[in-house]
């Protein structure tokens, strides 16, 4: 079993504590399945048409962190996952992220990082809120 990490990486305008919102958010993995003979479980199962072997990918709910103001422009790792027979290659973020003012107490529960790029306004600072340039990265643990 090998560990991966998903780094994260964005331009950050006045937000911060962007994060996956919800115990059931999607890396395109919802839940989590029981393993065949196993007593373990994992978030996925794949079974290889060719030799029939169960392959497996666990996400580690305890590594799942933000990425702050602090963190524009740089890789942070955002998640890791406990990966059996399969190695990550590719993530599309999507809807289910959450973030915050950078200098006010606003919430911001529904960001859609699909396009890459988010744009809100802060009400409470009267200013333009976003997040820019999303990429990712997965690194061995």
């Amino acid at each position: 079993m090998v560990k991966f990490g998903l780094q994260f990486k964005a331009t950050l305008e006045n937000v911060t504590n962007v994060r996956p919102l919800g115990e059931d958010f999607r890396w395109f993995l919802k839940e989590s399945v029981p393993l065949k003979g196993g007593r373990s479980s994992a978030s996925m199962v794949q079974k290889c048409k060719l030799c029939a072997r169960e392959n497996s990918i666990d996400i580690l709910g305890d590594t799942i962190k933000p990425y702050n103001a602090e963190d524009s422009e740089r890789f942070k790792t955002m998640v890791q996952f406990e990966c059996r027979g399969l190695e990550p290659i590719d993530f599309q973020p999507q809807a289910g992220f959450a973030a915050q003012g950078a200098e006010s107490v606003t919430q911001f529960p529904e960001v859609n990082l699909q396009e890459k790029d988010w744009t809100d306004y802060d009400e409470e600072v009267k200013e333009s809120v976003g997040i820019y340039e999303v990429t990712h990265q997965f690194i061995k643990c």
